[in-house]
């Protein structure tokens, strides 16, 4: 007897039906078998059963209580066509048997005797009715596995043929290319378009293909054909497929796009590239300890900040060794899982302190729970400090007045800031072109010796960085070309300009103290100091400028005040008459309303030599009796200086030099304590000195000066003025007589140039053009003298006005002003003169209201070697009202017209020149020489009879 087969062992059987041998099998299955065995009478039963506990293995009879075991086999096969059924029958017929089958039965057997016989033989049937079922299902499975992964969206599959060629590939495949897969298929598949065109690729997917054929397991990674769109990157893997006899009967290919996690482990290797070198190269440091403070991580840049390598930090023990105890609270960090900004102190391998900020976050990192992010702030905390410092400093600035003040403030704020206590500021000195030690500290006196004033010329280094105006730091300065003191133990040094005002020297004797830090606050704090500098200057040149406005104002009030004087004077000069009120007017409003203290007018007496007093006005106080004013250019009082000079006296301090001068002491004696001395010159003619006392020093600035000056002059020409209309007025003439010897005068000059004798009797021409003068010439041809008249400057024009054999008359156009010009601004009347190659004689007739002294003053100034020959006096009433009566008469052209006429011999009898002539001399046309003369003679026949009766000449009653 045959064991059943292990698979029956575990098998579920349903038997159906009702005669004895269901009963013998259910028992043979039982005692043989560890099968689970369940018997039932009808169809109905069989098919609860199925759909409750689905039986391995259904065997029912054919005869059935109300249908029959194929229609059981029909109800079933509805449901599942892989569910072992067997149909048995006692009675087995053709019919039955072609039913069943028909039906799907899965074996048939017919029932006969013996019992044992037919058991056994069922136990065979049942076994391979079971292994069917399960290699069909097993079958079946493997369809549906191989048809899920051919059809995987994800993975690209092709299947070929024993011999390596394609005969089928799915979906996925396909949209990796852009060819139509008929065209491709059944050719070699490491020919095909998915890698052909790549290098190397081929060989590879050749090689992974033959594997498979020797039945090897085949991998390899392969990349597109770069002429495919968006080429990928493909992971095949290669199987064979045998039959059950282990013959090679397909091959199988997948390929796995992995381009993403080759990019993805691409961008991997980067950034852990990345991250090495960041946590090489970056400041901040990482430490993982687990909670014992064990080191179980160290950053490779720990050196940065603490001087360990990672080696020395873990052999110093835990963590608190390093960053110190109690650093955080170990229940806060739990309750926040971070706790960030926890400020320490941390001393490195070399021994120096650092300020570090930390942040602690809870971790589960391998073996480590904590992590530290440490950076180092002690850069930060120093310039932290340096900034409250210099902060400090610029509010001490605030209160600096002068730049001395600044500066010693900076080299005592240098050592909180810098943290260097060598320090100097020079200061430029504009007037001298230096830069001048102004403060320094005693440690940089220590280290370099005293402090010399250096020239701004660029040469040394303090003077070139102000001259070009750049920023120097040194790490040793000896390494430096313009370095003067070589004995210097400074090596650390900076030189900062200070704008315009000066350089900032900051230094340490060790080599390498001006880091970017160090520097930032050296600029800063020469920044602070160069804006504080600014300000002073700024605030000294407006106090300079209020002082300056303040002294304006006070220099423009008192020039109001002046001003107003001034024009009080021009108004009472305009109406004065006389001299003497012109010179007590001028007094009185210079003292009025405590303008000045006093005021006085004199005249310098040539023969005593002193200055006269002729008018005074305010608090005198009998200084005019006290001294005497002696005229002298030096150590005589100032009224006496200036009757010496001619020009402006002023003292802005009477008490200086008190013991000098004697007039000084009587000067105090009455708070005279400035005085000013003006000469009244007009036309160079001085009309004697005007001198103002004032009880305050400084009392004549420039201005009021130049203003009284010019009131001087004013003065001056009014009293001119005075006596041009007294001379006027005056019938009593003195004619004087000088010889000279000058070749300036035009008529000399112009004499000697010709060699003759030319003579002038009076008759000037003030024109728009010019000023024209008639000369009588003789000895002389007029051709001659004509010639002689284009060599001097002096002369413009020459015009003939008429000739004879022995010379002519000559109308002259003069350059300069005439002599007769300038002595009738002094009531004088240039009556002739006649000028040979050797002298000239002058004649002056000066009226009695006018100083002769004054006039031959004058003509002694204008010309050298002067000689005063005669004077001679006369009265010339009638004379002198006729002709100013005629003169008032005629315009500027009628008297050129006439003038012309009578020197041209016009007059003569026989007539020398014709109107005609004359017209043509004068440039007009001879109907208007006509009408002019008429008018001349019709004025003067006029002035003749019908406006005064002629009395009888005088003559000249005397000569002196």
């Amino acid at each position: 007897m045959t064991s059943p087969a292990p698979m029956l062992h575990a098998s579920h059987i349903l038997l159906v039906g009702t005669t004895h041998w269901v009963e013998k099998f259910s028992a043979t299955l039982d005692t043989r078998t560890e099968a689970s065995v369940q018997t039932v009478k009808t169809a109905a039963k069989a098919l609860d059963v199925f759909h409750n506990r689905a039986p391995d293995c259904i065997i029912s009879e054919y005869t059935l209580i109300e249908a029959t075991g194929v229609d059981l086999l029909r109800a079933i096969r509805d449901e599942t066509s892989s569910l072992p059924v067997i149909l048995g029958t006692a009675s087995g017929s053709e019919a039955i048997a072609s039913e069943a089958i028909a039906a799907g039965v899965t074996d048939y057997i017919a029932l006969s005797d013996p019992a044992e016989e037919m058991a056994e033989e069922l136990l065979g049937r049942v076994d391979r009715a079971l292994r069917s079922a399960q290699r069909t299902a097993t079958q079946r499975e493997r369809a549906r596995q191989f048809d899920a992964i051919f059809h995987d969206t994800r993975t690209a599959t092709w299947v070929l043929d024993p011999a390596g060629s394609l005969v089928r590939v799915n979906q996925t495949a396909r949209d990796m290319i852009d060819e139509d897969v008929g065209t491709i298929v059944g050719k070699p598949f490491w020919s095909l378009p998915w890698w052909s065109q790549t290098n190397g690729t081929e060989t590879d997917v050749r090689k992974i293909v033959e594997k498979a054929l020797d039945s090897t397991f085949g991998n390899a990674v392969v990349r597109q054909s770069p002429d495919v769109e968006d080429p990928r990157v493909i992971d095949l893997s290669v199987r064979p497929v045998k039959n059950e006899r282990g013959k090679l009967i397909s091959i199988v290919v997948e390929g796995v796009d992995i381009t993403e996690r080759v990019d993805l482990e691409r961008d991997l290797r980067q950034s852990e590239e990345l991250h090495r070198v960041t946590l090489n190269n970056m400041t901040d440091t990482v430490l993982i300890t687990n909670e014992e403070g064990d080191y179980t991580y160290v950053c490779p840049n720990v050196h940065f900040i603490f001087g360990y390598t990672a080696d020395e930090i873990r052999e110093l023990g835990t963590i608190d060794e390093l960053l110190g105890g109690d650093l955080f609270d170990r229940e806060e960090l739990a309750e926040t899982g971070v706790l960030k900004n926890i400020e320490c102190t941390a001393t490195d391998k070399a021994g120096r302190e650092h300020t570090l900020l930390v942040n602690v976050r809870e971790v589960s990192i391998q073996d480590g729970t904590l992590l530290y992010s440490c950076r180092d702030i002690t850069k930060r905390k120093q310039r932290e400090e340096a900034l409250a410092t210099l902060q400090e400093t610029a509010r001490d600035f605030l209160y600096a007045e002068t730049h001395q003040e600044i500066a010693q403030h900076i080299v005592n704020d240098t050592p909180g800031v810098l943290d260097l206590d060598a320090s100097a500021v020079y200061l430029f000195d504009a007037g001298e072109n230096n830069l001048r030690p102004t403060a320094y500290s005693s440690a940089l006196e220590e280290l370099n010796g005293p402090l010399p004033t250096i020239h701004a010329d660029g040469e040394q280094l303090p003077s070139y960085s102000f001259v070009e105006d750049e920023s120097l730091f040194f790490d040793d300065v000896h390494d430096a070309e313009r370095l003067a003191n070589q004995a210097t133990d400074i090596r650390s040094v900076a030189y900062i300009p200070l704008g315009n005002h000066g350089v900032f020297l900051a230094g340490a004797a060790t080599v390498g103290e001006f880091d970017e830090v160090a520097r930032e606050l050296a600029d800063l704090l020469a920044a602070t100091a160069e804006a504080a500098l600014d300000r002073v200057t700024r605030e000294s040149r407006l106090r300079e400028q209020d002082r300056e406005l303040q002294q304006q104002n006070d220099q423009l009030t008192a020039l109001n005040r002046i001003n107003e004087t001034i024009r009080e004077i021009d108004q009472a000069l305009v109406q004065a008459e006389t001299r003497e009120e012109i010179d007590h007017t001028v007094c009185e409003l210079l003292t009025a309303d405590d303008r000045f203290s006093f005021a006085w007018i004199g005249t310098a007496d040539p023969a005593t030599e002193r200055v006269d007093p002729r008018a005074w006005a305010g608090a005198e106080q009998g200084y005019l009796d006290s001294l005497s004013f002696s005229v002298a250019t030096s150590g005589t009082e100032p009224t006496g200086r200036t009757a010496a000079t001619q020009e402006v006296t002023m003292i802005t301090n009477v008490a200086a030099g008190l013991r000098e001068e004697a007039w000084r002491k009587n000067a105090l004696s009455r708070d005279y304590l400035s005085v000013l001395s003006i000469p009244l010159v007009y036309n160079d003619l001085t009309y004697g000195v005007l001198t103002v006392y004032a009880e305050t020093q400084n009392a004549f600035d420039a201005t009021a000066q130049a203003v009284l000056a010019e009131l001087g002059e004013t003065t001056a020409a009014a009293i001119s003025a005075i006596e041009r209309k007294n001379a006027l007025l005056t019938t009593s003439m003195t004619r004087v007589e000088f010889a000279i010897d000058d070749p300036t005068f035009v008529l000399s000059r112009l004499a000697q140039t010709a060699a003759c004798t030319l003579s002038y009797q009076g008759g000037v021409q003030q024109t728009a053009d010019g000023t024209y003068v008639f000369v009588t010439v003789e000895d002389a041809s007029v051709d001659t003298v004509e010639q002689a008249t284009s060599d001097l400057v002096a002369i413009d024009d020459v015009q003939r006005i008429s000739t004879d054999s022995n010379g002519g008359i000559l109308r002259l156009q003069l350059a300069h002003p005439f002599l007769a010009l300038e002595l009738a601004d002094h009531g004088a009347v240039f009556r002739s003169a006649t000028a040979t190659p050797s002298t000239t004689i002058l004649n002056i007739d000066i009226p009695e209201s006018v100083d002769v002294r004054h006039i031959t003053r004058l003509i002694q100034e204008t010309f050298t070697d002067v000689e005063l020959r005669s004077k001679q006096t006369f009265d010339q009433a009638s004379e002198h009202n006729l002709y100013s009566q005629f003169l008032d008469e005629l315009t500027d052209r009628q008297l050129e017209v006439i003038q012309t006429a009578y020197y041209s011999g016009y007059f003569e009898s026989p007539r020398e020149s014709t109107g005609e002539d004359v017209a043509e001399t004068l440039g007009i046309s001879p109907p208007a020489f006509y009408q002019h003369a008429r008018t001349v003679q019709r004025k003067l026949f006029s002035a003749l009879f019908d406006e005064i009766s002629v009395p009888a000449s005088t003559l000249p009653t005397g000569v002196e």
